[in-house]
């Protein structure tokens, strides 16, 4: 179970979603969702394939729009933002695509290299090179600099690819099924890496998963998103004593192993 840490300020909200609604089509996906995350609060996102969860990440990142409701993130209402305003608000959210989303033609120093030279462009080389080596020390792979993506392990690239979110210090971090793919051993790394950023980044992230371990793990609290609406909210504890048997049925078919 994740350590409880005195991270997340009650006083303050800096994700405030509300009445969101959002359909493909005849799918209604997001069914009025409302969702406060607090500062300093890691937010899992819990829900089977199709709940929604993904959509309302990318929602959040400013990627997709809403049909209804207001997404106000960092005092942003992000629907709102014009192209420059959206540019702005991006360079404080870090976004980890499920497929770690690396340039294969690049190199780890690179693909590092680019988001950090494309938005602080008065960088020295000299503090380039030094952004890039931190943020390598702090995902545990100093090594890997010169390797390409295809030499990476799943995990190994799954770090890189929160390295270079990390590497312009966003305050928020949205983590879009970290876990998926990867072997017992490298989802526990994974994991113990997203606290470790919380803790030492000081960071407020929302987590999307159906991995009960991912969410047992790190997650100050869960809320379980099903058929497009928000059923449960509270620590994994509280979630799961829950009489519902939507979620006991979550619980027992994907989690039959940790106590």
């Amino acid at each position: 179970m994740k350590e409880q840490l005195p991270r997340a300020d009650k006083n303050n909200i800096v994700i405030s979603v509300s009445g969101l609604v959002k359909s493909f089509g005849q799918l209604q996906v997001l069914k009025n969702v409302s969702l406060d995350v607090y500062k300093g609060e890691n937010l899992v996102v819990l829900g089977r394939s199709g709940s929604g969860k993904s959509v309302l990440i990318k929602i959040i990142a400013g990627l997709l729009a809403p049909d209804e409701g207001t997404v106000n993130v960092l005092g942003n209402e992000v629907n709102k933002l014009d192209f420059k305003g959206l540019q702005a608000y991006r360079r404080r959210i870090g976004f980890l695509f499920q497929s770690s989303a690396l340039y294969d033609s690049m190199t780890v120093r690179e693909n590092l290299e680019f988001p950090l030279v494309r938005n602080k462009r008065n960088l020295s080389m000299k503090e380039v090179k030094e952004a890039v080596e931190g943020v390598l020390e702090s995902v545990g792979l100093p090594d890997s600099i010169n390797k390409i993506p295809s030499e990476l392990s799943g995990g190994q690239r799954k770090r890189i690819g929160i390295a270079r979110t990390l590497i312009l210090h966003p305050e928020i971090m949205l983590y879009d099924e970290p876990t998926a793919g990867l072997d017992p051993i490298t989802c526990v790394e994974i994991n113990h890496l997203i606290n470790k950023v919380q803790k030492e980044y000081n960071a407020t992230s929302v987590i999307i998963t159906h991995d009960l371990t991912c969410a047992k793990e790190t997650g100050d609290s869960v809320a379980i998103l099903y058929e497009g609406q928000f059923i449960e909210r509270g620590s994994f504890e509280e979630v799961f004593k829950t009489s519902n048997t939507i979620v006991r049925q979550f619980y027992d078919y994907n989690f039959t192993t940790t106590k």
